[in-house]
């Protein structure tokens, strides 16, 4: 088995310790090949195996006897094109491994909102103690909706419940409840919205969830609610939730991606005094490259072995 593992910022490197386990799991006279430039990458590519990391379609398309590509990063809009969907290439992710690190940036944004911070850091001036004190809340027994209930949305509905709020969730699939949790079809999207004070968007970037947060579902939260945003900034049309945000329909945004992305220098979400806004940095933990590499361990054996794999892409869904 040649396994091609293309490095990235998520995993930057694999220690010798991890390509020795990764060797181990892959089976006698398995080859571990790193490639970091394009050119290597094609040259490579077409007797690999198995993909450990992410490559673009040009290079994709020259691979002749890929049977597994483990994509590091847990969305795989980017790579999901039309030769990789209608291929027999199984696709596995960090599905339902981010959960963590996302959560607790989104609750980094929402307490950042609600007590002021985001005006405090940015005015250092103390003549805006009252005016923030005036504008703080408290997230206790508040009502936190969140759309999208996978492995985000779980972890962002715990945290919550810690901090004694009620949490209601949609979900277009059929998953599992969690006690302390009210969870709807996603038909129920609007019934969250008009009871929600804060929203928070835990989907996955589709063909059905592009642009899904426009003018029409704004003006159907509350007037004071907070939008919430850590997995794709595609899912939220931009010049809307400026309006928005402009126009009081919705409190404020705390939003770690944007649409555009990047977004521009100079660009008013950078400043606007409802909003929070940082630069797609939501994913990042020291233990994430860890957790990559020990999932991409247990499915090579389970590979080998025919044993189910883990954290599956359903290529046709896109998630």
């Amino acid at each position: 088995m040649k396994i091609l593992y293309t490095p990235l910022m998520i995993v930057p490197a694999v220690s010798e310790a991890d390509r020795a386990r990764i060797l181990e799991a892959a089976g006698p006279g398995s080859r571990f090949v790193e490639a970091r430039e394009a050119a290597r990458q094609q040259a490579e590519i077409p007797d690999t195996d198995v993909l450990f990391g992410r490559v673009p379609n040009d290079i994709y398309v020259r691979a002749k006897q890929l049977r597994y590509y483990h994509s590091i990063g847990a969305g795989v809009d980017a790579i999901l094109t039309p030769e990789l969907v209608e291929s027999d290439v199984i696709v596995a992710s960090e599905k339902g491994q981010v959960g963590v690190h996302l959560s607790e940036h989104a609750f980094a944004l929402l307490l950042a909102l609600t007590r002021g911070l985001h005006t405090a850091i940015r005015r250092n001036d103390w003549s805006l103690r009252e005016p923030i004190r005036k504008e703080q809340r408290e997230l206790f027994e508040q009502t936190m909706g969140i759309v999208g209930f996978g492995g985000t949305g779980r972890d962002v509905a715990q945290r919550a419940l810690a901090f004694g709020m009620r949490v209601l969730a949609v979900d277009i699939e059929d998953v599992p409840g969690m006690s302390g949790v009210t969870l709807w079809k996603a038909d129920r999207l609007n019934d969250l919205l008009a009871e929600s004070d804060v929203v928070v968007i835990a989907l996955p970037l589709t063909k059905a969830t592009h642009h899904l947060f426009t003018r029409d579902l704004f003006r159907r939260m509350r007037r004071h609610a907070l939008l919430i945003n850590v997995t794709r900034g595609a899912i939220v049309y931009g010049d809307d939730l400026l309006t928005a945000l402009d126009e009081g329909v919705i409190g404020g945004a705390g939003i770690d991606v944007t649409d555009p992305e990047p977004l521009p220098a100079g660009h008013r979400l950078w400043t606007h005094p409802r909003a929070i806004v940082t630069p797609h940095t939501a994913g990042g933990s020291p233990r994430r490259a860890g957790r990559a590499i020990d999932t991409f361990v247990e499915n090579l054996g389970r590979l080998r072995t025919g044993k189910p794999l883990l954290a599956i892409i359903d290529k046709r869904k896109g998630y």
